[in-house]
């Protein structure tokens, strides 16, 4: 898996060099284009190194498969696009030099990113720049509570996804969970959303509390969780820890089911727990590429496999596909700059037709409508739609 990643993140940056430079060398005619003929710039911020690079990348491979799609048709109004990437490393302390490239590089608009905690420390800037961000897999309620006019998401928010959260807890016919959090802003953000929400549903929370990220042993607190004798593990973090928590409770034999959120759907979470481990587990999520319905994925779909040789890990790669998608529809209507960008999302955009369905976003600048379904684990690793 390491060595496909680390292939797919040169063939999509050799890519991106190609959208840069129209595929040729750099000539004297070239700096003599005028700005009607000059590339679009439309930043790709995400997490192409550190631990979710598995996600970062296959956002990269989409937004470039879409981008050289548009420039072979003709590009926008005969102008072509250029992708810019701001690799962000999946952390909030690099989030801010992301962004600030991709501003100085006079993109017009952002597609990405992946993380809450990343996206929160950089929409701030991208707003008093004037530029749009359509984040991706950031579902953190806060985000779009603050009022900025250019923030948009096609993935919905963790209030959403903590209603079906519970609801599929209460469903299996769990009384007694333990919560598990990594202190980002969507990890606790879900899991307080949870609990709240299982108090109402006579649903006993028996344990709360954070692990770190990026640690190698969980021994100590999955011993703690396990005297309270929960019978479900809630865990609201990403794919990597889920992983390593249900490796080590299979080393300790302990057989506790464990069910978590969006943020662990992708298929490193196997790798990192092995199949027998992960068999089993729970978790709630948009459809997975696999799982998503209608041509226009299918073909999007279809192309990325024949590049890539596998599907995308997980879902929010498509989700970067669809935020690329209702950028271009508002560069396409005449939009040219961040705040008319913005405009025609809030009040033109409406029933779009994106790779995962309809899309139009509300003043909040969320996505309207419901997207969430339940998965397990099968004895072979995949994911399995319930």
């Amino acid at each position: 898996m390491r060595k496909r990643l680390l292939l797919t993140f040169a063939a999509a940056a050799c890519a991106c060099l190609a959208l840069a430079f129209g595929g040729h060398s750099a000539s004297a005619q070239d700096s003599e284009t005028s700005a009607k003929t000059s590339p679009i710039k439309i930043g790709l911020m995400g997490p192409v190194t550190g631990q979710w690079a598995s996600e970062g990348q296959d956002m990269l491979n989409v937004v470039i498969i879409l981008a050289e799609e548009l420039n072979a048709a003709g590009g926008i109004g005969d102008r072509k696009v250029e992708i810019v990437v701001g690799d962000d490393g999946g952390s909030p302390k690099t989030a801010a030099l992301a962004a600030q490239r991709l501003i100085s590089e006079g993109v017009v608009a952002v597609v990405g990113t992946y993380g809450s905690s990343v996206t929160a420390a950089a929409q701030d800037i991208y707003d008093e720049a004037s530029v749009v961000q359509v984040a991706t897999g950031s579902t953190s309620i806060a985000l779009s509570e603050k009022g900025l006019k250019l923030f948009f998401r096609t993935c919905p928010r963790d209030d959403e996804q903590g209603r079906f959260l519970a609801a599929s807890v209460k469903n299996l016919g769990f009384t007694k969970a333990a919560i598990v959090h990594d202190n980002t802003s969507y990890a606790k953000g879900l899991a307080d959303e949870a609990r709240g929400i299982f108090k109402d549903s006579g649903i006993a929370e028996v344990f709360y509390d954070a692990i770190t990220p990026g640690d190698r042993d969980y021994t100590a607190t999955l011993t703690k969780i396990r005297a309270t004798e929960p019978d479900v593990i809630v865990f609201t973090g990403y794919y990597p820890e889920a992983g390593l928590l249900l490796r080590q409770k299979k080393e300790m034999n302990w057989d506790v089911p464990m069910i978590g959120g969006d943020a662990t759907n992708n298929v490193v979470l196997v790798e990192a727990a092995g199949a027998e481990a992960a068999q089993g587990y729970y978790f709630v999520s948009p459809p997975g590429p696999a799982d998503i319905k209608g041509d226009k994925a299918r073909k999007l779909l279809d192309t990325y496999r024949s590049r890539h040789t596998e599907l995308p890990s997980s879902v929010w790669s498509v989700l970067a596909g669809d935020a690329f998608g209702v950028i271009v529809e508002a560069l396409k209507s005449g939009a040219a700059d961040g705040p008319a960008i913005g405009e025609y999302l809030h009040n033109g955009l409406k029933g779009y037709e994106g790779f995962t369905g309809p899309i139009s976003f509300n003043e909040k600048g969320d996505r309207i409508g419901d997207v969430y379904s339940l998965y397990q684990v099968d004895e072979q690793g995949k994911f399995v739609l319930k």
